[in-house]
């Protein structure tokens, strides 16, 4: 009823006086074949265009907004967007073995979109977790056999503060600096920045059985672990350009998590 009230109105605009119910449909309502009647109506260009016209009546606009008629182009646009959006979410949000304890479902797809391109379409594994493996760096480098995959390591100091590093390659006792460019250092605290290699030296990740640290320059760590993953240590450096991680320089580890890519 409401779509032959907008004929109605159309019709009487163009052909006043004819009855759109005789040209189409019967007593009940049942549509059918047109009269075999011809109406001709003679009026002037100006008459045909006022007439024209006045199909954009604000009257003819406000019916149709209480007819919530709206156009292909405005329902693809709505229906669009937020399906476009979702895609772009589930994109970058990963298969996780374990739940994380750390990070948050919008922290996991911020840091997704900075790992390294070979990283992608793998899931998430939990390697080591100071819950489960307890805090020792000697059981950390044991977790890292048989890898071949860049790691991700997630700290929580006890100020609640998050942050951490992407290491190229799996973490071990080294003489000296190892890795590639596509190791990073990246914090939550207070907000997400993630700080990649500047291209001033090559000092990306160093390990020792006392230590773990992450760049270097000037005689400060960007990240600087301790062999009891109980203290921790974070400044400025030339490899990242980074600022301090944590909220305080020294902060001490409440838990940490590392994740592989395969």
């Amino acid at each position: 009823m409401l779509f032959k009230t907008v004929l109605r109105r159309w019709c009487n605009l163009i052909c006043p006086g004819k009855e759109m119910s005789r040209l189409w449909y019967g007593k009940k309502g049942r549509r059918h074949q047109p009269i075999n009647q011809k109406y001709t109506l003679v009026v002037s260009v100006a008459e045909y265009h006022r007439r024209i016209d006045a199909l954009n009546t604000e009257e003819l606009r406000t019916l149709c907004r209480r007819l919530q008629i709206t156009t292909r182009e405005d329902v693809n646009s709505k229906q669009t967007t937020p399906v476009r959006a979702d895609l772009e979410s589930e994109s970058f949000r990963p298969n996780l073995s374990d739940p994380s304890d750390l990070l948050l479902p919008d922290q996991i797809e911020k840091l997704t979109k900075h790992l390294p391109p070979r990283t992608i379409g793998y899931p998430w594994t939990l390697v080591y977790g100071t819950g489960k493996h307890g805090t020792s760096l000697k059981t950390l480098y044991r977790t890292m056999t048989g890898l071949d995959t860049p790691v991700l390591m997630v700290i929580k100091d006890s100020d609640g503060q998050v942050f951490g590093a992407l290491a190229s390659e799996p973490f071990k006792v080294s003489d000296g600096f190892y890795g590639t460019g596509e190791t990073f250092v990246f914090t939550f605290c207070p907000e997400f920045e993630v700080f990649k290699w500047t291209g001033d030296n090559m000092f990306f990740i160093k390990g020792d059985m006392d230590s773990l640290a992450f760049g270097g320059g000037g005689g400060e760590f960007a990240l600087w672990l301790d062999g009891d993953l109980y203290h921790g240590r974070s400044h400025s450096c030339k490899t990242f350009g980074n600022h301090t991680l944590s909220k305080k320089e020294d902060f001490f580890i409440q838990d940490i998590e590392i994740w592989a890519f395969e």
